[in-house]
């Protein structure tokens, strides 16, 4: 059962961002860290990536766990009230997801998706650095 009052529930989830978030923030300081320069939020892209490697043709989407449901993280649980809506949410949210990164590859892009908790670690968070660093020297080359 959900702690809040339903109108300080909508008012703490209103104020959670689409961009610039906390792990989106924290990679893109360490991509530019690594020397690697990239575009923001490409409205002209399916789905607007969170960070846009142009001439290497790659997309980025940086996905919490939560609102776009990381098979097997256990920060992907449905909350327990209101059950019915956070199934539908959510689970909206995994197939806009899914359409938006088929769009993405048919128009020649390859499509990363770095999971919040895949970064929370410094090693996590270089070894993706190092992932990202390598695929977007092939899509140069």
């Amino acid at each position: 059962m959900d702690h809040l009052e339903p109108k300080a529930r909508s008012q703490l989830m209103s104020r959670v961002r689409s961009r610039n978030t906390q792990p989106e923030m924290k990679l893109r300081k360490a991509l530019y860290a690594r020397g690697l320069r990239y575009r923001l939020h490409a409205k002209e892209l399916p789905g607007k990536p969170d960070i846009v490697f142009r001439t290497a043709r790659i997309a980025i989407f940086v996905h919490g766990c939560f609102w776009h449901q990381h098979y097997g993280c256990i920060r992907a649980a449905v909350p327990k009230s209101n059950t019915a809506f956070w199934k539908k949410k959510l689970n909206g949210n995994v197939a806009r997801d899914c359409r938006n990164r088929e769009a993405l590859i048919a128009i020649g892009y390859r499509v990363i998706t770095v999971w919040e908790c895949e970064i929370k670690t410094i090693e996590g968070l270089r070894t993706i650095v190092e992932t990202i660093a390598h695929e977007v020297a092939e899509g140069h080359a």
